[in-house]
């Protein structure tokens, strides 16, 4: 999370989010005194605000041309505001691409190490996940909390501290897309795709483990599809 608060995190962020909305355009300048005006903050706290984005890849200081929006590829991606800014842009198709690429790399060989390595302890946080995404009184929010939660149980059952520091960019991601999908009456039941992975891993099948986060990856990249063109799910 971000450790900016109060009002310069608050400048941070709507700043943030304005560039990854597009509403201020890569090559077009920030103007200091009118943010201060728009936003009627001091100029130390613009100042302080820029010098932040500037961190992340988003903003750069150039002579004669002010404060200038970086283009996307140039922003730090994997930084956790940049990453939440993202995910809270339901506009930006790029995002969720890129998320769902990510996952399609990571989830399947982190299935199988955890099909290999797994403990008790990794079990039973699985199990408990599953559990709470399919208790029938649950809320929306609940079921998005129990869905990281599996996931997140996933990659730390693979015991691998590297994968582990993956977890921030594809919770990041996850959340908005669950918001999207688990909020959405047509959505798909993924609760049997979930306890497929579960028992695979349980058994400690590599392949089958692998197989099952296949299958489930390609059902929610279907939801999300369905939902974003307005599209029954198939």
């Amino acid at each position: 999370m971000s450790v900016f608060r109060g009002i310069h995190g608050a400048v941070v962020a709507h700043l943030g989010e304005l560039i990854v909305r597009g509403d201020v355009a890569p090559g077009a300048a920030l103007d200091p005194v009118k943010l201060e005006n728009e936003l009627g903050v001091s100029r130390t706290v613009v100042r302080e605000a820029l010098r932040v984005l500037a961190a992340k890849g988003m903003v750069d200081a150039r002579p004669k041309r002010g404060t200038i929006v970086r283009p996307r590829e140039e922003w730090a991606l994997l930084d956790a505001d940049v990453l939440r800014w993202q995910a809270q842009n339901r506009a930006d198709d790029a995002f969720l691409s890129d998320l769902a690429e990510v996952r399609d790399i990571v989830e399947p060989a982190g299935a199988r190490l955890a099909a290999a390595r797994r403990t008790d302890a990794d079990l039973a946080a699985l199990r408990d996940a599953v559990e709470r995404m399919a208790d029938p009184d649950a809320t929306v929010d609940a079921v998005v909390a129990a869905d990281l939660a599996f996931h997140r149980a996933l990659l730390t059952a693979a015991h691998n501290a590297l994968l582990r520091q993956l977890e921030e960019v594809i919770a990041t991601g996850l959340r908005a897309r669950d918001l999207l999908v688990h909020g959405d009456s047509r959505r798909d039941d993924s609760v049997p795709a979930h306890r497929a992975v579960l028992d695979a891993v349980t058994r400690g099948d590599a392949d089958a483990a692998e197989r099952a986060v296949r299958d489930l990856l390609a059902r929610a990249d279907r939801d999300v599809r369905a939902i974003t063109s307005g599209k029954e799910p198939e």
